[in-house]
């Protein structure tokens, strides 16, 4: 497959700390790339070398096949749209004024785009109204429509849902799928919100203390995820002997709840909990969740 974006042994050092140690990562053409980690691990620095705000200590990228030491890395990264930490929108400007000045930045010289844009992003019966007045799901979709200036085919976007509320959430998402799906636009997305990113993401790339400790795709994730039966019971300490005395893996999750990490018959535990008067009022499959699977792979919620 091929990759639009792939770093080799990347670093970043601030006097002492190392920011980044040693990143590995593969972009995939069309893909919608989740990089997941917890504050502090390096995120966001990498984001800002890959799009040349910030030089690597160490190592190399490419972008389409483009050494970042290349001369031709600038004109690669024509073809990038970015939203880094927050969007950069003029408050005191309208959405449509907004975009014309993105042309005139990157020296479009026609703004013929600036309509269509505005309507992929659903911003176009803004009229004269600023964008202080905005929602900020509306400021949201704004900066993505300020990424878009420029017809990219990459668009990077820090934390995109930060702050937004569902209705903001599903609205950011939804294009974001629609971008990729109708546009072809390979994402990299950086975002703490695990189970939304879940919805949307086709890879991703675990980082903790300054490196990509696995890369994943969705299909290879799914199939990793510990399958658990959630069993509700209504006599919790003779439900837990049983699992005990039968070697079965199991955490408790409430005062009724019992999550099961083994392949087990349903049929028989409750037949073997009814004559310990441990009745079971409901079970249900489940999955881990991408929360739980990054908790697992880094070593638990103490290292978060």
């Amino acid at each position: 497959m091929e990759n639009i974006l792939e770093t080799k042994h990347i670093e970043k050092k601030y006097k002492k700390f190392k920011a980044l140690d040693g990143i590995n990562m593969h972009v995939p053409k069309k893909a919608i790339y989740g990089l997941v980690g917890k504050n502090g691990a390096g995120k966001t620095t990498l984001i800002r070398i890959i799009c040349g705000l910030q030089k690597p200590t160490k190592g190399t990228y490419t972008i389409y096949n483009t050494v970042n030491t290349s001369n031709q890395i600038t004109k690669q990264r024509k073809r990038i749209g970015a939203i880094i930490e927050a969007p950069s929108i003029c408050l005191d400007m309208t959405a449509e004024d907004n975009l014309k000045k993105q042309c005139k930045i990157i020296g479009i010289p026609d703004e013929e785009n600036v309509y269509k844009i505005l309507k992929t992003v659903n911003l176009e019966n803004t009229g004269k109204k600023k964008a202080k007045n905005f929602s900020l799901g509306m400021k949201q979709r704004l900066g993505i429509a300020i990424a878009l200036v420029g017809n990219p085919d990459f668009i990077i976007l820090d934390e995109p849902i930060n702050g937004l509320d569902p209705a903001g959430i599903i609205e950011v998402r939804e294009l974001i799928l629609k971008l990729n799906k109708e546009n072809g636009i390979t994402f990299l997305i950086s975002s703490h919100y695990l189970d939304e990113l879940s919805k949307i993401a086709t890879c991703y790339g675990f980082m903790n203390n300054g490196k990509i400790v696995k890369e994943i795709d969705k299909e290879e994730l799914e199939k990793s995820h510990r399958k658990r039966i959630e069993i509700n019971v209504n006599n919790i300490k003779e439900c837990v002997k049983y699992l005990e005395e039968n070697k079965i893996s199991y955490q408790v999750i409430s005062d009724e709840v019992i999550d099961i990490y083994e392949k087990v018959n349903v049929s028989e535990i409750v037949i073997a909990l009814s004559k310990r008067d441990c009745i079971i009022n409901s079970f249900q499959e489940k999955s881990e969740s991408l929360e739980n699977y990054y908790l697992n792979l880094i070593g638990g919620a103490d290292n978060v």
